[in-house]
């Protein structure tokens, strides 16, 4: 026998094949609603060079010897209140969304497609989401991040997470690399239905906000395009509901710290409105792709009782697009070239 027949006889070949495995990812939770596993989780989270742009020593001195010492109780008590029988809500609506699009993904004929569900902070982690589809032998990986409008924190952390798993391995597949999707029409066409709904059961209030996740402006200024993506998304959803520009306004919720953030701040416009003679509402956030502590908490209960109390009348919260099965098509649409 030849020297070289191992090499023509490549186990590899066997094992490795053009099955093609779908990441679905977002930004994740703790492991329950506790001090002890928002400390885990706010470590992780929060020593994201991405997410918090200071000096890396000044700041790692701020976050052990002050943040994780506070903020892990009161942010335990916040997700205390939206937790549910299944856990964290974000964690569990992901996996009914990677549930459905795999199912969408082999009724459309791809059978050879795997979906899997990761977390950027906490579990499970994006290592093991690629760990599972390296197991299975795929040699072609999407990453799909659920952040439609693509920003430095969210999804170019992602891709840092990726990239720092993949660098260990011997074999690196064939990558695709979604970062983005806020203005791909079924996405849209899928916000705007879920609000055109809410508007033909509840009727048209006095403004519609569009509410954001915010960012530091100093990230805008050194170059993020999350500012100009999220008013784009806007943008399009108002033309397709066909309604009156004036009717709507684009803001930016969940900031903390001294720095300033992008404007306006949602907090404060719904602080202003009542002035206004704005007392009927309703919010979306349309850069959020299931319901989480900053939909279910921070505005259908935070937000909530601060336009209340500062003379609002009639506030509704109209829910992130979650598991609908436009999202999931719009989802789809995102990937079905790269199948």
């Amino acid at each position: 026998m030849s020297r070289f027949s191992a090499i023509t006889d490549n186990p590899h070949d066997q094992r490795f094949n053009q099955k093609t495995g779908i990441l679905v990812t977002n930004l994740g939770s703790p492991d329950a609603p506790t001090a002890k596993a928002l400390r885990v989780y706010l470590a992780e989270f929060l020593s994201d060079p991405r997410i918090v742009e200071i000096p890396r020593l000044i700041w790692l001195m701020i976050l052990h010897g002050i943040i994780l010492r506070v903020r892990p109780k009161k942010s335990a008590k916040a997700y205390e209140s939206i937790w549910t029988d299944n856990g964290s809500p974000l964690v569990h609506i992901t996996k009914q969304q990677a549930s459905k699009l795999s199912q969408l993904i082999k009724s459309q004929g791809y059978e050879n497609t795997e979906v899997v569900m990761a977390m950027r902070y906490g579990n499970p982690s994006i290592e093991s989401g690629l760990e599972a589809l390296r197991d299975k032998g795929l040699t072609r990986i999407i990453v799909l991040p659920l952040y439609p409008q693509y920003s430095s924190p969210t999804t170019g952390s992602t891709f840092d997470a990726v990239a720092t798993v993949l660098k260990k391995w011997r074999w690196v597949p064939e990558l695709h690399f979604i970062n983005g999707y806020h203005k791909t029409p079924k996405y849209i066409s899928a916000l705007a239905a879920s609000i055109a709904e809410d508007l033909k059961e509840h009727g048209t209030p006095e403004k519609i906000v569009f509410s954001y996740h915010g960012m530091p402006k100093q990230f805008l200024t050194n170059g993020d395009p999350y500012h100009c993506l999220c008013h784009q998304t806007t943008n399009l959803v108002v033309k397709e509901l066909g309604i009156d520009k004036d009717l709507v306004i684009t803001t930016f919720q969940s900031r903390f710290g001294k720095a300033e953030w992008l404007k306006p701040y949602t907090d404060a416009t719904l602080t202003d409105f009542p002035k206004q003679g704005i007392k009927n509402i309703a919010i979306v956030s349309p850069a959020f792709s299931a319901d989480c502590l900053e939909t279910l908490e921070e505005l259908e209960e935070e937000n909530r009782e601060i336009f209340e109390h500062a003379g609002g009348e009639h506030y509704r919260y109209i829910p992130a697009l979650n598991e609908r099965d436009d999202h999931i098509d719009a989802l789809y649409d995102v990937v079905k070239t790269l199948l």
